[in-house]
């Protein structure tokens, strides 16, 4: 889609579709500049409609003079409570409101209520995420018009600096979301590292591809542990964006990559939804997307590495069994009391080895435990950091992306609940808490010198009737946080 801005107001621009997007009591005092720009009454179909400017209200209007073919007025509720997510739900209804019709759309905001250009970027996104869909799968791909271009209208030139960071950003949520979406006969541990290695070829990023003998010899015992149940050979990811000038940040994503997770012999049951356990990967899936629009907005001075250690968890002959004793490569022994707590394993030796390269600061993302669903929901993922800066610094690209994190306590004494009779400590601790004792089993594998955070995005990779931006199915959960987290450091 192409994104710009245009210089017209409600009465002079032209196009297919025109969104009016409405503050409470502003309907008003426009009502006569929109039935003048439209050639006829528009009142009793808006009273019809019971639109009133309240966020979420949306009426739509088929017009019979054809410039434009259709108009939208969108709610977004009162001045003092306008948000830059009413924005993106706007957006979302307005993208919408538009399929079916072909060439340009065009919106129209109160844009001086909030800063013009987080304003723009909040309502392009909005836009071009609610319009994405998969169809990759289908045997005949449903016939589908929508406008190839975006105008927002009547905005400073200013705003441009911020509309350039659409269309990558973007296009890694799309990335992700496509990765996340595909069925594991499809999207196998290999898929996973081609998929980096194309990213690499097109956008000039390095890549390093670890196979099981290379992960042998580096000791990763406990991400070996997990893969040896599964016919499919694992595959370690390591894939780098070098800016073109002096580094000043060096910066580490480690992205879960579990392609399917069976549970193993603790095999996933009932409520468990083995089916949708495609989406283990969502994490690696956040952080390779984050990589494909880092890779095309080329920030400088900052170097980021992205890792994913990629295998399935299956149940064979050679699974690992529940009590098995393994060592990662940091020497440390793990009893797997449950074969289903399998992300953190994989999640430990890539923790190792993201240490051994020295960053400033290392991210996890991982769709790790179910308790975080149950304390958060499926619209806010939980993070855990001893780091306050990095707390602060993740908080802020979140909530400027739009994408709910939560901080979560990381209460060094519930640490006792890992402690193994045998080994060095077991990889589940007691129920409750469950979440906090995955983070601080993850802990047990970075130095304490180096600033980290790990995201549970469990609830937040997936929804099954979608909302807002995110359609049904996978919604990129994570790119857009990320890709604010590391533009930050420039």
């Amino acid at each position: 889609m192409q994104i710009s801005l245009s210089p017209a107001n409600l009465q002079s621009w032209t196009g297919s579709v025109l969104v009016v997007c409405l503050l409470e009591g502003d309907l008003e005092t426009c009502l006569d500049q929109l039935e003048a720009r439209c050639g006829g009454a528009l009142s009793p179909s808006i009273k019809h409609q019971n639109f009133k400017s309240k966020a979420g209200d949306v009426a739509s209007f088929q017009l019979l003079n054809g410039n434009p073919d259709k108009l939208v007025l969108v709610g977004l509720g009162e001045r003092q409570n306008l948000k830059l997510d009413d924005l993106r739900q706007a957006a979302s209804h307005a993208a919408r409101a538009s399929i079916g019709n072909e060439g340009t759309l065009g919106i129209l905001f109160p844009w001086e209520a909030l800063d013009c250009g987080a304003a723009a970027r909040a309502i392009a996104e909005g836009v071009r995420l609610s319009l994405y869909k998969d169809q990759r799968f289908r045997s005949s791909p449903e016939p589908r018009s929508k406008p190839s271009k975006l105008e927002l209208i009547g905005l400073p030139e200013s705003a441009n600096d911020q509309l350039k960071m659409v269309q990558p950003t973007c296009a890694g949520v799309e990335l992700a979301r496509e990765l996340v979406a595909a069925p594991p006969n499809s999207l196998t541990p290999l898929a996973l590292a081609d998929t980096a290695a194309q990213l690499a070829k097109d956008h000039g990023l390095e890549l390093s591809l670890l196979g099981k003998a290379e992960c042998a010899e580096r000791g990763m015992g406990a991400y070996l542990a997990v893969a040896q149940g599964s016919d499919l050979e694992p595959k370690f990811i390591h894939l780098t964006y070098r800016p073109t000038g002096p580094v000043k940040h060096r910066l580490a994503l480690v992205g879960k990559g579990l392609t399917f997770d069976s549970g193993g012999y603790n095999l996933k049951v009932g409520a468990a939804q083995i089916d949708k356990m495609k989406f283990d990967m969502g994490g690696s899936a956040a952080v390779i997307g984050a990589a494909r629009s880092i890779a095309e907005l080329r920030p400088q001075g900052v170097e980021v590495h992205i890792i994913v250690a990629a295998c399935e968890n299956m149940v064979n002959g050679s699974a690992v069994h529940p009590g098995d004793i393994v060592k990662a490569s940091n020497g440390t022994t793990i009893e797997i009391n449950n074969t289903d707590a399998e992300g953190r394993l994989t999640l430990a030796d890539a923790l190792v080895y993201a240490c051994e390269l020295k960053p400033d600061a290392i991210v996890d993302l991982a769709t790790l435990t179910g308790a975080c669903i149950i304390a958060l929901g499926e619209e806010i993922a939980g993070f855990w950091t001893g780091d306050d800066p990095l707390a602060e610094g993740l908080s802020h690209a979140a909530n400027s992306a739009g994408e709910g994190l939560w901080r979560m306590p990381l209460h060094s004494a519930y640490r006792d609940g890992l402690k193994s009779q045998l080994a060095d400590l077991k990889n589940t601790g007691p129920r409750p808490g469950g979440s906090i004792t995955a983070a601080l089993f993850l802990k047990e594998f970075v130095e304490a010198s180096i600033p980290w955070a790990h995201i549970d995005i469990a609830g937040t990779v997936w929804s099954d009737k979608g909302k807002g931006i995110n359609p049904a199915g996978a919604t990129g959960y994570g790119v857009r946080t990320l890709v604010n987290w590391i533009c930050s450091h420039t």
